[in-house]
């Protein structure tokens, strides 16, 4: 698995600044872009919801992957919260450099 990773996760909007904030803080991601309204439909509950959420995409690397997702599901409102990693294949080294920087293992 490569080096630095995207992790993606979505959120109701009112929680959005909060949970990137809070992730930040606890420096388990370096950066988190907020897409503020996308439109999920999904199956819960038997049920087919349609819901308005922020898209929280989540730059860290592969030591830390874990320890994102306990932040995410502690701090996360869903009962279920997504949680998907997709590897960066590769990236500017400065930027790379700048993630590794902003990361601290707990």
């Amino acid at each position: 698995m490569p080096e630095y990773v995207v992790a993606l996760t979505t959120c109701p909007i009112k929680n959005s600044k909060e949970l990137a904030r809070t992730l930040v803080e606890k420096r388990v991601c370096a950066c988190v872009n907020i897409i503020p309204k996308v439109t999920s439909i999904y199956h819960w509950k038997d049920e087919i919801v349609e819901d308005s959420e922020s898209l929280l995409i989540m730059k860290t690397d592969t030591k830390h992957i874990e320890v994102l997702w306990e932040a995410v599901k502690k701090d996360h409102p869903y009962e279920v919260p997504e949680y998907v990693i997709l590897p960066i294949e590769w990236g500017s080294q400065d930027y790379l450099a700048w993630i590794s920087q902003n990361v601290k293992s707990q």
